[in-house]
């Protein structure tokens, strides 16, 4: 009931154009997903579920599998508790493979979906340590699937999605590290995955509405200002430390360090707070804390 209220809290928030968040992410491919049983994963989804179709938005999740069949499998498991859309990960293989591998495994995920009426969101995160990046040769293939909603672009080099946007200026792309909101939209994103959205709703989604009008230098002071815990969405132990900041910022720092995950350091729990009030402190300023 805990978690309910809080998406409730968070989706309920506008940002200063008047817009709310459009989607719901739960169980992402990265983070505490990778503990999770199949049972626990599916039992969360279904409860998440009911929140977003009470908020009207899309309920996503993520996927990852070292085989086309075992993918197929997830993706059907979360088409039966209400998932509208799977963000496809690559294959997780030690050995990298093949352009042709590639596209079967996801040209397999595609009509996985179109037979379970759901979406899927190539996710290409060449950042994350054992996950092989796709080409964006093979960006462009997928993006004309018809089951595929979008693609997520995760990583700090934003020229992916401008390089992506000069072949077809239609393309909807994601952007999924916090750090380049704002140079993502430059790029072309149309917006994008956010973690610290989640402590600060109000100013992620306020910074995006400035990134789609077009209001650059409003965008970036936002930025600026929510920069000393963006940081922390691209760092390997995200999830613990995004878990802990929403944590301090609901006054339940004991629920922000239970993780299944690793446990954090002294000196990483100081880091996390100090990087918590620095960003609240400079968004009090701009008024943008929910």
């Amino acid at each position: 009931m805990q978690h309910k209220n809080r998406l409730q809290g968070i989706l309920k928030v506008q940002g200063k154009g008047g817009s709310r968040m459009s989607g719901l992410v739960g169980s992402g491919t990265l983070g505490e997903n990778s503990y999770l049983s199949t049972k626990q994963r599916l039992s969360l989804l279904k409860s998440l579920s009911e929140v977003a179709k009470e908020y009207n938005v899309p309920l996503i999740s993520g996927a990852s599998a070292k085989t086309k069949e075992e993918l197929v499998k997830i993706i059907e498991g979360l088409a039966t508790v209400g998932v509208d859309t799977v963000m496809v990960m690559p294959p997780k293989t030690k050995i990298v493979p093949s352009e042709k591998e590639m596209y079967e495994y996801y040209a397999l995920s595609e009509a996985t979906a179109k037979d379970v009426d759901v979406k899927i969101m190539p996710y290409n995160n060449p950042d994350a340590a054992g996950y092989h990046a796709l080409s964006t040769d093979l960006l462009l293939r997928l993006s004309v699937m018809p089951k595929v909603s979008a693609l997520k672009i995760s990583t700090i080099d934003v020229s992916i999605i401008e390089t992506l946007m000069l072949e077809n200026k239609d393309l909807k792309i994601l952007a999924g590290v916090d750090t380049v909101t704002v140079h993502a939209g430059l790029a072309g994103a149309c917006g994008g995955i956010t973690g610290v959205g989640c402590i600060f709703p109000k100013a992620s989604i306020t910074m995006q509405e400035y990134v789609l009008n077009g209001e650059w230098a409003k965008a970036n002071k936002i930025s600026q200002a929510l920069n000393s815990l963006s940081y922390l969405d691209a760092q390997p132990l995200l999830m613990e430390y995004l878990k802990l900041a929403m944590g301090i910022h609901q006054n339940d720092v004991v629920g922000g360090l239970r993780t299944f995950g690793k446990k954090l350091t002294q000196h990483q729990i100081d880091d996390v707070n100090a990087r918590y009030m620095l960003a609240k402190k400079r968004l009090e300023v701009l008024d943008l804390i929910s």
